[in-house]
Formats: structure tokens, C-alpha cells, sequence
């Protein structure tokens, strides 16, 4: 049965089916891994756009970054809900805004991507949606949802609990897919805005976030050169949280190799992917 946000694979590798029975929560799937990713390259993209009159976030060309290998790795994109995977219908990314002022408060909600986005396309979209939800006064799809079921006084257990239900037997409106920020195929946050070392972020159990991200301070990391000489290399470290369901190690491995390649030449994601593939399983 297919959902508003993702559509059922009926023929993935039985190994797939079967740790979806075995491991029937996301927090139960959960691997997770450091990405030590070298920061010149990146900074130095970001210096060239700079003097072409160009603002570039590290943000967005990570997500640029993940972006585009969702086009040649579909199966990042898929979802795991009751014990059952599909291909999710969009990239859609979930993150965290700081309000303006000094208060700290913070509010969620999510980006779409469109697979054919450039670099500067996923610039563009960041910078519209700070801009959206920086706003003290506002309030975004997410926190109108939320006010709503904290005001239902004595009912917030059994509000949640049905929209688990819904969510469960596929019935959740597409409204409120859109407005949750856990429905989403990447949870990414940027820790080092704020001077914190990266964390593991957790998947969430409702929902269908199959990967959570997330940046941290800058670190040393030793590495040998060709000649056998031990320098240090200034990182940036990203802590990556993945659901195993989804897809095998190898194809995890494979596909974070490739956004280490893009994060090495950023200039690659100027112009749209030369293919862009479908789920081999649907």
C-alpha cells in the first residue's frame, strides 16, 4: 500500500524484509559513523563565490552535496514504516533554526529539494527558509502543529497516539506529513553555529527519518601523506546517524564516498546531474 509520501517496494532483498521484522524500531537500526571532511577545499569554494558576489554556506554545500548522491544512490531516500520500506516521494530535510534575539528559542521544520537543484539552487532555499523562520513573532507549519496538540488539555497522549496509529496504517494527511519535522529523508543540524562538537544524532521512531546529520566544531585530524609523512588536516567533522534497514553497508559506503568527492570539488554541483536515478526497485 503505498503512502502520501512514499511509495511500497514490494521486491527488496528478502535480507531487507527481514531485519524490518526483526528490528521493528528505527532506534533499534541505528548505525552511525564520523565523516571527517577537509575544510580547505570547501572555504576555498566559499572564498570564490565570495569575490564573484556570491553568498555560500558550509550548509549548503553539504546539502548540495548530499543532494545530488541521492540522485545516483536512490536507495538513500527510502523509509522504513511498520516493517515495511518504500521510496520516499521527495528529499525533503529536516533542521533546527535559532529564533532571533538572545533567548536561544529555537523552531523546526523542513527544506525540499528537487533533484535537479544546483549548489546555488540549495543556497537560494536555505537562505529562504532562515529567513521564514528566523522571525521571533512567527510561526512555521511545525510550531502551529504543536501548539495545537499541547492545547488539547488532557488529550495530548491520545492526540499523539492517534496520529502514531495514522502513521502506522498509512493514513496520516499529506498536510501534516509536510508540516512534521520527522517525516523528512535527512535530519541535519549545524552544531558548529553554535561552538559544539558534533553529536549522533537520533532517528526518530515516528516518522519515516531514515538519516540524521550533524556538524560540529572544526578538528585536526592526522593524516599520512604519499611519502609517508604524518601531517594534520583541519576537518569538519559530521556526525551521521542511518537506519541499516534501508540499504547494506556497502551501499552507505559507497554513497559517502561520493559526497566526499563533491565536498573535495564543490564547483561539480554548479551545474544539474547528468542522470538522475529511480529506485532500482520500484
Amino acid at each position: 500500500m503505498n503512502r502520501a509520501d512514499g511509495r511500497l517496494l514490494r521486491h527488496t532483498d528478502p535480507m531487507y524484509r527481514i531485519a524490518a521484522h526483526i528490528m521493528t524500531k528505527r532506534s533499534d537500526a541505528m548505525n552511525s559513523i564520523t565523516l571527517d571532511i577537509p575544510l580547505e577545499p570547501i572555504e576555498k569554494y566559499i572564498r570564490q563565490k565570495k569575490k564573484e558576489g556570491r553568498t555560500m554556506s558550509h550548509m549548503a554545500v553539504i546539502l548540495a552535496a548530499f543532494n545530488r548522491t541521492v540522485c545516483e544512490f536512490p536507495a538513500l531516500n527510502r523509509f522504513v514504516v511498520n516493517k515495511r520500506v518504500y521510496a520516499r516521494n521527495e528529499i525533503a530535510i529536516g533542521m533546527v533554526v535559532l529564533r532571533a534575539g538572545a533567548t536561544g528559542a529555537e523552531t523546526m521544520g523542513k527544506i525540499y529539494l528537487q533533484p535537479t537543484d544546483t549548489i546555488l539552487d540549495v543556497e537560494d532555499r536555505i537562505q529562504k527558509y532562515v529567513e521564514d523562520n528566523r522571525d521571533v513573532e512567527g510561526s512555521n507549519a511545525t510550531d502551529k502543529i504543536i501548539s495545537t496538540l499541547v492545547g488539547l488539555p488532557g488529550l495530548l497522549r491520545v492526540a499523539v497516539s492517534v496520529l502514531k496509529w495514522m502513521d502506522w496504517h498509512n493514513l496520516l494527511p499529506k498536510a501534516i506529513i509536510d508540516a512534521s519535522p520527522m517525516h523528512n529523508s535527512l535530519v541535519f543540524t549545524n552544531l558548529a553555529s553554535i561552538r559544539t562538537n558534533h553529536i549522533y544524532h537520533h532517528v526518530y521512531d515516528f516518522g519515516t527519518t531514515s538519516m540524521a546529520m550533524a556538524a560540529g566544531n572544526t578538528r585536526e585530524v592526522p593524516r599520512r601523506t604519499r611519502d609517508g609523512e604524518i601531517v594534520h588536516e583541519k576537518c569538519l567533522p559530521l556526525g551521521l546517524v542511518m537506519d541499516e534497514r534501508i540499504a547494506s553497508g556497502y551501499y552507505f559506503s559507497q554513497a559517502f564516498r561520493r559526497v566526499k568527492e563533491y565536498l573535495k570539488n564543490p564547483a561539480l554541483l554548479e551545474e544539474p546531474p547528468e542522470v538522475i536515478l529511480e529506485d532500482p526497485e520500484l
